[in-house]
């Protein structure tokens, strides 16, 4: 696979080109499983975490790296990468923390299109799907409504909800 297919754009490439990056590369998170990170190089994958500084000079959690997010590594084993810095996002898919008053937790970075799937029959709720396309609205993420389970309800059903 290539950086391409992980969704580089040329706008991206343009910016990466113009930063000297001679004993780096480039990927792209996978994973966040507490500031521990997967990130894909776009051949192979790797078990990062940030440099010190990274973590010591960030002002918030937001700071931090998210799933999506292309960053500047330098590999050091076949298998482990050190995230040296984040590269600017295009969007951010974000909500309110949950216990902790005026933080957001970023759920994801450069996302264009989001999927919001709600099934017709059980636990469908119009004030989830407002917060939801609200949510996306607000970060610049184009959102498409999935309703499924259509063939489970009835039309009598259907029209209620």
């Amino acid at each position: 696979m290539r950086l391409f297919e992980l969704g580089l754009t040329k706008e991206l490439s343009e910016q990466i080109k113009e930063l000297d990056l001679a004993e780096f590369s480039v990927g792209r998170i996978t994973q966040e499983h507490r500031e521990r990170y997967v990130v894909s190089d776009g051949e192979n994958d790797y078990d990062a975490e940030i440099t010190g500084n990274l973590r010591y000079s960030s002002s918030s959690r937001s700071d931090f790296p998210a799933v999506g997010d292309w960053v500047v590594i330098k590999t050091y084993n076949s298998d482990q990468a050190i995230i040296h810095k984040v590269l600017p996002r295009k969007s951010v898919l974000a909500r309110q923390a949950v216990g902790k008053f005026g933080e957001e937790q970023i759920i994801s970075t450069n996302i264009d299109v989001a999927f919001i799937v709600q099934s017709i029959n059980n636990n469908f709720s119009i004030n989830r799907l407002e917060r939801y396309l609200t949510i996306c609205y607000a970060a610049g993420i184009e959102p498409v409504l999935v309703i499924s389970k259509t063939d489970l309800s009835t039309k009598k059903g259907i029209d209620r909800r």
